[in-house]
This record gives structure tokens, C-alpha cells and sequence, in this order.
């Protein structure tokens, strides 16, 4: 059991700020999920905890003891690296060994460690392979299992699935899922792809540009993201984003939309530029629908159980995301409670 804390942390590249003054304090078995465009700066807050970059500002601590200064093999951590970082000469036991011999550890302590991470891995049958004989499965398995014998108390996955194919990626998923529940250890893990993260994560951490826009459960995240970035980054096809005017307001709490005028219950608006945000799933052809409009059909994807149909009102250009069977006529709707209103800044506005 750990808990690892941010305070201020910083890291720059010559004038480039990659990290600016992140703070976090994780919880004691948590799995968390740093997520955000490439270049974002996850990776980089990865290798400062591992000891692998220095942190330039700030500190970070685990169990309440900071360890900038630790040497890396001093902080009780263990990372699974995106290229799996075998050792192509040694077989399956050897690089999941190899650590503990770094450390002289006795060869049963060894061969009891390694044993115990094949076993839960279930790579028992490919302990004497080598890794050009292995899958890219199979070499991620063993990049895993040499972290558990070092026994850390907080995993570092540094895009451990983003080299596997799709189907092997949801594989993986599980896997990382379920060694979570069996372990009960903290684990970090920096991806770029939202389903990883959704999946995965107790809590999510949105990056963008070096600064945190949100951190909350997959479901806070998604229901109630803070600001318009945060509404598009997470969710697939992303959220629509419409631009009104301030002609579009026509009092505090009334708006015009898609040819409907729309009465707002708790939320009070300025007359300038807002930004309307309807999810493509909540945009439907039937049901109780509050507000409808005729829609322009310009392009259908069909995904097999459901499509993306893609449409036009007016200057606007949406999507909607519909069961495969069902067809687009006359109208499109929409709920009341399923449209999110930001200001021109990109902020939500919220009761």
C-alpha cells in the first residue's frame, strides 16, 4: 500500500515548460490514469516519479517522503515501458529475473518471485523462450511480470498497450484490470487513448499543454467535464460543439437553437458568445424528445451495431450516433438535460 502526492512540480525543456505547477494527491490503492494529447507532458511526470527525469520545481512524495533526491532504484517503483525493453539475449526467466540479480537476492527468493508473476500472468509455458519467439501479447506479459517481482509499491505504465494490435489491446486491458484487483498496489498509467482510460482508471487525470484541466472518475469526466477541452477530448465521435451569438440570447435564461427556443432552469446567461455541447448519443429520432429540428444528411458510417450519421442545420455541422437499424426521416432531437452550456472561454457553466 502507498499514496504518492504532487506538490508544484515542474519540468522544463530549455524554454519549454512541459509540467507547470502540477498538484495531486493520489489515494492508497488507486489506479490513475494520466491522459492528454502527445506532448502533453504524461510521460514526462511518469519518468520524474521513476527518478528518470529531474523534477525542476517542487516535490513529489510517496508514503509522505519525498524522493527527488532518491536514486531510481531507491523508490520502491517499477515501470512497464511502451517498447517492452527485453533483453533479446536472455530467455522469459532471465529478463524477469534480472532485476532481483541487480539486487542480489537469494535464487529461491528468485525463483520464488518469478514463479509467483508467471503464474499470475499465466506465462508458466514461455519461461525458457526468448522474446523474438513471443508475441507482442506475450512480450507485455513479461515487461509485467519483471515489475511484480520487484514487488513496488506503485506500477509506472508508460503506453504499455499502444504497439498491440485491437484485439489485443482489449485483451491487455483486461488483463492490467485484473491484476489491479488481484494485487491491490497503486498503479500510474499515462495513455493517449481514451478507452484505455475509461476502462481502467479509478480516477482520470486530463493534461493538456503542461497544466491539469480535470480529474475525477471515468464518470465524472464524462457527464461533467469542466471545460469545452475536456467535453471533446473524451468520448467517441467527440461532443458537438456549437457556436451561438450573442443575438442567440434572448434573456438570462432563454436561447435560440437549432430553430428551437430553449428555457433554461438554473443556469443565467450574459448576452455574448456562448458554446452549446450536445454528445452525438444524445441525439436521437425518437423517444420524449424536448427540442427537434429537420436535419441535412451529408454522410453515414455504419459500424456494424450502430452508425454515425453525419448532418447540417443551419451553419452547424453535427453528429449523431443511432442504432444501426434506425433511420434518420424528418427530424433529430434532442433533451433538455443533455446539452451543456460553456462560456466563451471554454468554461462550463454549471447550476
Amino acid at each position: 500500500m502507498a499514496t504518492i502526492k504532487f506538490l508544484n512540480v515542474s519540468k522544463s525543456f530549455g524554454q519549454n515548460k512541459i509540467i507547470d505547477n502540477f498538484n495531486l494527491e493520489g489515494r492508497e490503492d488507486e489506479f490513475l490514469v494520466l491522459v492528454g494529447p502527445s506532448g502533453c507532458g504524461k510521460s514526462t511526470l511518469l519518468r520524474m516519479i521513476a527518478g528518470l527525469e529531474k523534477i525542476d520545481e517542487g516535490s513529489i512524495e510517496i508514503n509522505n517522503k519525498i524522493i527527488n533526491q532518491l536514486h531510481p532504484s531507491k523508490r520502491e517503483t517499477a515501470m512497464v515501458f511502451q517498447s517492452y525493453a527485453l533483453y533479446p539475449h536472455m530467455n522469459v526467466y532471465e529478463n524477469m529475473s534480472f532485476g532481483l540479480k541487480i539486487e542480489k537476492r537469494s535464487k529461491q527468493e528468485i525463483e520464488t518471485k518469478v514463479m509467483e508473476a508467471a503464474k499470475i500472468l499465466k506465462i508458466e509455458e514461455l519461461l525458457d523462450r526468448k522474446p523474438k519467439q513471443l508475441s507482442g501479447g506475450q512480450r507485455q506479459r513479461v515487461a509485467i511480470g519483471r515489475a511484480i517481482t520487484r514487488n513496488p509499491k506503485i506500477f509506472l505504465f508508460d503506453e504499455p498497450l499502444s504497439n498491440l494490435d485491437a484485439a489485443l489491446r482489449a485483451e491487455m486491458r483486461v488483463e492490467i484490470s485484473k491484476l489491479h484487483q488481484q494485487i491491490k498496489t497503486n498503479m500510474i498509467y499515462v495513455t493517449h487513448d481514451q478507452v484505455e482510460a475509461m476502462t481502467l482508471a479509478d480516477r482520470i487525470v486530463i493534461l493538456n499543454q503542461g497544466n491539469v484541466e480535470q480529474v475525477g472518475t471515468p464518470e465524472e469526466i464524462y457527464n461533467d467535464p469542466a471545460n469545452i477541452f475536456v467535453a471533446q477530448f473524451i468520448g467517441t465521435p467527440k461532443m458537438n460543439i456549437l457556436e451561438i451569438g450573442e443575438e442567440n440570447i434572448k434573456s438570462e435564461n432563454i436561447l435560440t437553437l437549432l430553430g428551437n427556443e430553449i428555457k433554461l432552469n438554473d443556469i443565467k446567461l450574459e448576452r455574448k458568445k456562448h458554446f452549446i455541447g450536445i454528445r452525438p448519443e444524445h441525439l436521437k429520432v425518437d423517444g420524449e424528445l424536448n427540442f427537434k429540428f429537420a436535419p441535412e444528411i451529408e454522410l453515414v458510417e455504419n459500424l456494424g451495431n450502430e452508425k454515425i450519421v453525419y448532418i447540417k442545420k443551419d451553419k452547424h455541422l453535427l453528429s449523431a450516433k443511432i442504432p444501426s437499424e434506425t433511420e434518420i426521416k424528418n427530424q433529430v432531437g434532442f433533451k433538455l438535460n443533455d446539452i451543456l452550456i460553456f462560456n466563451e472561454n471554454g468554461q462550463r457553466l454549471k447550476k
